[in-house]
């Protein structure tokens, strides 16, 4: 994270701001500015945290925060300690104390040990723009909070960041929902990880998501979800890519092509190469197509790249794949309110059926793909390798990246499909 002081603006701001909300020296919505409002606020957070009230949100003020980004704290247990007397201390619950610490016996709590403490708020927000350590902060947060998740790295990128997963479930068939191929579609990755923490919240309490039993869906299949394959294009275009080779390479990407706009208009990794343009299904046609449309060399978007699977990150979500025996996937995107099924001629069992029914619950169009479109993506290679059902959901409606005012309306719409991909299997 960056050093911030007065009259700092972008990503790392809104962030700044979302955790001091949830500490609760600050009252109004992250936009992103370091007015003077925000500076009182890390004033009188370093002051209770017992810091030098210079202000300046450096390491050790981050450090301080980072509580409230993962949604947990550690607390060592004293004498005179109970998990009432913790739940008012830090204003939570008895029940998700218990919950995050597996085998804690309330009535004999061992002076020394450590406890997650669970924060009141929910850990995934939906009100400030993603990067990769957002993610991680939001993985490692879900995981103390319910250890059932497992989690670990599907490969890394260009920049080299670890891909990250959770799994969910102990069912028998494996289902696989990803997001974020595409730089500029990092909405898509709130999506994937609030449908996460719902469904686990759920499942910890005996309750229903979308009025289905989260111990039914977590006993019928396993579910891995992939919430950010293009770590290093989200932060491009959220503007947290630090100032150096990588950066200097993209912008100078972009001047391939000056119609498309910066930063706002990058879909591809930091390479130049549009991930979801890199699979081994038809890739040579995919390839004669964006080349007629003018994209022959590295940029912002559309650029095949030289050969199937010649990044990091597709080449992570093949192998991933590949190491599976996935019933079903879910590719999300953005925009369209659109759900594409088919890939050519193939029509998987049950694949029409499972569309229809996402298009029902979601509200959105159930089409085949665009033929100018219809080649090389995640879903069209898991279709003709595999003859399983493979979905591209487009979510909301604009331009890319979508606003975060359409995050709750996108949400609504996609809970039934992200419930479905694993009770329609």
């Amino acid at each position: 994270m960056t050093v911030l002081r007065l009259g700092s603006r972008g990503t790392d701001v809104f962030i700044l701001q979302l955790a001091l909300s949830r500490a609760g020296f600050l009252n109004e919505n992250p936009d992103g500015i370091f007015g003077v409002r925000t500076q009182n606020a890390v004033l009188r957070f370093q002051q209770s945290a017992g810091l030098n009230q210079d202000g300046i949100v450096g390491i050790r003020t981050w450090n301080a925060l980072l509580p409230y980004l993962k949604g947990y704290l550690t607390h060592r247990i004293i004498r005179g300690d109970t998990l009432w007397n913790l739940s008012q201390q830090y204003n939570t619950s008895v029940g998700a104390i218990l919950r995050a610490n597996v085998g804690v016996n309330p009535d004999n709590l061992r002076v020394g040990t450590n406890l997650i403490i669970p924060l009141s708020f929910s850990v995934v927000p939906v009100n400030v723009p993603y990067t990769y350590q957002l993610v991680t902060f939001i993985l490692e947060g879900l995981q103390a909070r319910y250890p059932f998740l497992n989690g670990g790295s599907i490969g890394r990128s260009v920049m080299g960041k670890s891909i990250p997963y959770l799994r969910i479930g102990r069912g028998e068939a494996e289902v696989f929902y990803n997001a974020s191929h595409h730089a500029n579609e990092w909405l898509t990755t709130p999506v994937l990880l609030k449908f996460l923490e719902e469904y686990s919240e759920s499942y910890a309490t005996n309750g229903t998501i979308f009025n289905v039993s989260a111990s039914e869906l977590y006993n019928k299949a396993t579910l891995y979800l992939v919430p950010i394959v293009n770590p290093d294009g989200v932060d491009l275009v959220n503007g947290v890519v630090p100032s150096g080779r990588y950066l200097t390479q993209a912008r100078r990407l972009a001047d391939n092509y000056p119609n498309i706009p910066y930063p706002n208009g990058w879909k591809a990794n930091i390479n130049g190469v549009d991930l979801n343009l890199q699979y081994p299904a038809n890739w040579e046609r995919a390839r004669e197509i964006k080349f007629s449309q003018g994209f022959t060399i590295p940029g912002p978007r559309d650029y095949v790249g030289s050969a199937p699977l010649s990044e990091p990150e597709s080449r992570a979500v093949y192998d991933f794949t590949r190491n599976h025996n996935f019933r079903l996937t879910l590719s999300y995107h953005s925009q369209g309110e659109i759900i594409y099924w088919k890939y050519l001629d193939y029509e998987p069992e049950n694949s029409r059926r499972i569309a229809e029914y996402f298009g029902e619950v979601s509200g959105y169009a159930v089409e085949e793909t665009p033929y100018a479109s219809g080649f090389a993506g995640y879903k069209d290679w898991f279709i003709e390798t595999y003859n399983r059902p493979g979905y591209t959901i487009e979510i909301g409606l604009g331009m890319s990246p979508l606003p975060l005012s359409q995050f709750p309306q996108i949400y609504n719409d996609n809970l039934g499909i992200l419930v479905g991909g694993i009770t329609e299997i």
